[in-house]
């Protein structure tokens, strides 16, 4: 079956080679050149992504990698932020900007499906019942884990990270980690700043049991755009 190509789609592609590897730099640029209107872009602010593939076995515990790096220039997006905690630890994440604040109360909430917030934090001592919200908030991936730092004392910090922004480094099947880095309106350097701050984090990550090349793809997107290969 022909795929049919519309006009912006013509024009945003036109003398790119989808299967070239750019560097960092001139990759940004190209997203950003035809990401505007009359270049083959949208109207809106797209968002830009990395995208990695990593050399890891998914299937295997000891492989996994999960992490939540905070970008040095944000994500570009505004997180509602939701905190189970009480007494002086819930005016401590009030103070840092969390918008939904709360112990038992928070958790019966959550139970009947009121769930109006984006990003998750929990304090300690009251995990033993957020862990009972699992099916609820798992799925959503919204479940606080001591893996990303969601579950700890030091709420303030942690909503003020989800509010600035923060990534996930979580692999799907076959290795890929993907996720935001900021907006097209960004400074071509912040692009470039964020993506590398990722690319680093995640060579840090490297499972012990990882062999060979760790990250033998990199990329970014953009939101009804092209992905382009990169080489750093």
């Amino acid at each position: 079956m022909k795929r049919h190509t519309t006009k912006r789609l013509q024009i945003r592609n036109e003398g790119i080679d989808l299967h070239a590897v750019y560097s960092l730099s001139d990759a940004i640029n190209l997203l950003q050149e035809r990401g505007k209107p009359g270049k083959g872009g949208v109207k809106f602010d797209s968002s830009v992504e990395f995208v990695f593939k990593c050399n890891v076995d998914t299937t295997k515990s000891d492989q996994m990698i999960r992490a939540l790096i905070p970008l040095p220039h944000g994500t570009g997006k505004t997180l509602r932020v939701a905190v189970f905690a009480e007494h002086g630890e819930a005016q401590e994440a009030r103070m840092a900007g969390a918008e939904i604040v709360g112990g038992k109360d928070l958790i019966e909430e959550v139970k009947k499906g009121n769930i109006n917030f984006d990003f998750c934090i929990a304090t300690p001592n009251l995990m033993s019942e957020v862990g009972t919200l699992g099916r609820i908030l798992g799925p959503r991936g919204l479940m606080p884990t001591m893996k990303t730092n969601t579950v700890t004392k030091d709420v303030a910090q942690a909503v003020k990270n989800a509010k600035f922004g923060q990534v996930e480094i979580r692999p799907e099947k076959a290795g890929i980690v993907h996720g935001l880095m900021g907006k097209l309106s960004f400074s071509p350097n912040a692009l470039e700043e964020n993506f590398l701050h990722v690319y680093e984090a995640l060579r840090r990550l490297r499972p012990g049991e990882s062999k060979g090349e760790f990250v033998k793809k990199k990329g970014i997107s953009s939101t009804m755009g092209f992905c382009l290969f990169v080489k750093i």
